[in-house]
């Protein structure tokens, strides 16, 4: 009896580390290094704890600190592009390379590319149905809903994405960065309810807070009242 109860728990041991283990641990490594490169000059661009080290953060890439601000956003630019041609040869070969196939956290990174990229509205029914199949956190189908809304000027649902123009100061002929704000949301009283259940575990106001912005409801016709020259 001792032994066929042991048994049984080898083989349940065996399950939870095949269900645990991805189907495919090469692309896992892709994705996980893919992940990485993205990350590497977005820290650059926002760590504070890098950014405000810019003469060490320029010896260790080997440039002046003038060029520093011209150097890093362009890395960043052709970094995004690579990962997205890889990214979309990894869709067309595997459908989305979800938690099944790669586990997790790898099966975030290619969402996360296309977040990063203009083709959010040709993956994103895609990303949708991963989403719905358990593939992907439904929250994150969430925030490339919002980016998608955004982008093409109407109001969000969940209160993910902030905005912020830049105009030309006409005493310096400079471009000066405005205020950010929350982009409008459909039906703003109802949105913490929204995003509880798409599994976000914040308010819309603990993330404004997380951006660095007060959270005020803004409406289209205000933004559409905003300088943005």
């Amino acid at each position: 009896m001792k032994l066929l109860v042991f048994g049984l728990l080898l083989g349940l041991l065996a399950q939870q580390v095949a269900a645990q283990s991805p189907l495919n641990p090469l692309l896992k490594r892709e994705l996980d290094s893919i992940h990485t490169v993205d990350q590497r000059w977005r820290m650059m661009l926002f760590d504070q704890r890098i950014a405000r080290r810019p003469d060490s953060l320029a010896r260790a890439l080997g440039v002046t600190r003038e060029s520093l601000g011209d150097y890093v956003p362009l890395q960043l630019l052709q970094t995004d592009s690579t990962n997205l041609t890889r990214i979309k040869a990894i869709l067309k070969q595997y459908g989305y390379p979800g938690k099944s196939l790669v586990g997790e956290p790898a099966n975030e990174t290619a969402w996360l590319v296309i977040q990063h990229s203009d083709a959010i509205d040709q993956y994103l029914p895609l990303i949708k149905k991963a989403a719905g199949k358990g593939e992907l956190p439904f929250y994150l189908y969430a925030q490339m809903l919002d980016r998608q809304l955004m982008r093409t000027g109407k109001e969000q649902l969940y209160g993910t994405q902030a905005m912020g123009y830049n105009i030309t100061n006409p005493a310096t002929g400079r471009r000066e960065a405005q205020r950010p704000f929350v982009w409008p949301i459909k039906d703003a009283d109802a949105v913490n309810a929204r995003r509880r259940q798409a599994g976000f575990s914040t308010t819309v106001e603990q993330n404004a807070a997380v951006l660095g912005i007060p959270y005020r409801v803004v409406t289209l016709k205000e933004v559409e009242k905003m300088p943005k020259n």
